[in-house]
């Protein structure tokens, strides 16, 4: 069973997210900050990661380019997922490192369908 890390601290977005991988089959790896994120990247690697941008702490799109020049979790897929939508947005997200970039609110297809793309 593949596993991906969701990295959300909406409570509302991570169960929506849950819902929608654990339907299709996935194991969910939740994390609340990137550096809780960060904290279970070290006992488990995941096969992708779900990284919403708005975070407490660091950023999402700091911790897309730390995990990015991490050779121990640089070929993990990133994607980005958020309320910012704009073209400067997801550029950053693309210098980032990241894989593929989606608005909140996710569409449930269009996840699973760029969450296929990888794994």
């Amino acid at each position: 069973m593949n596993t991906v890390m969701i990295v959300e601290d909406s409570m509302t977005d991570m169960e929506l997210l849950t819902l929608y991988l654990q339907e299709e089959g996935l194991s969910v790896m939740p994390a609340r900050s990137g550096e809780d994120a960060q904290a279970r990247l070290q006992q488990q690697k995941p096969d992708l990661i779900v990284l919403d941008v708005i975070l407490p702490g660091q950023s999402g799109f700091q911790l897309c380019r730390q995990l990015k020049s991490d050779p121990q979790t640089k070929s993990i897929p990133i994607v980005l997922c958020s309320t910012k939508n704009t073209e400067v947005d997801k550029q950053w997200g693309k210098m980032g490192g990241a894989d593929a970039y989606l608005a909140k609110p996710v569409n449930r297809d269009k996840l699973l369908d760029t969450i296929r793309r990888f794994i």
